[in-house]
Parts: structure tokens; C-alpha cells; sequence
């Protein structure tokens, strides 16, 4: 039997598929979990600690406005490497 051994929990994971797709939060964390990008990179790029980046993962909470332009901007450029600084 084949395991998934990805970093999300199947919580998060289920919860993210059911939350509203009209929230760049909730799709930012579509396009996270699809790539199995760590929370830790993702809130080190955010600058926002891991438990609000899973809030905005599973749509419970909304990215400010700083935040919310970032996301819009990556997802617009398909997506961003959470290796290079200063983007």
C-alpha cells in the first residue's frame, strides 16, 4: 500500500478542497500543497507565522492587503520559488 508522504495533514488537506476557491488565500495554498511547499517556506516568504498561513489555507482566515497583492501577483506569474530572496 502506497502512503502519502507529503507534509499536509489529510485535515488541511480536505479543508482546503472544500473551502471557497474565491479566496487567494485558499488558492495559494491549492498551489502549495499541489507542489508540497513546505508552511515553513511559505510563511518565511509571507513573513506571517505557519498557523496563519493554514488559516488562509483552509479560507478560515483572509490575507491583509500587503499579502493579498503578493499572492495575486505569484499566482498570476504561475507561481514563485521560495528559494530566491527579495522577491
Amino acid at each position: 500500500m502506497i502512503t502519502d508522504n507529503r507534509g499536509y495533514s489529510k485535515k488541511i488537506i480536505l479543508a482546503n478542497k472544500s473551502a471557497s476557491g474565491k479566496s487567494l488565500g485558499v488558492q495559494l495554498g491549492r498551489y502549495c500543497i499541489s507542489r508540497d511547499i513546505p508552511v515553513s517556506e511559505v510563511a518565511d516568504y509571507f513573513e506571517a507565522t505557519r498557523m496563519t498561513i493554514y488559516g488562509w489555507f483552509d479560507g478560515t482566515w483572509i490575507p491583509a492587503l500587503k499579502h493579498k497583492e503578493k499572492i495575486s501577483v505569484m499566482l498570476k506569474n504561475g507561481g514563485w520559488d521560495v528559494h530566491r530572496e527579495g522577491e
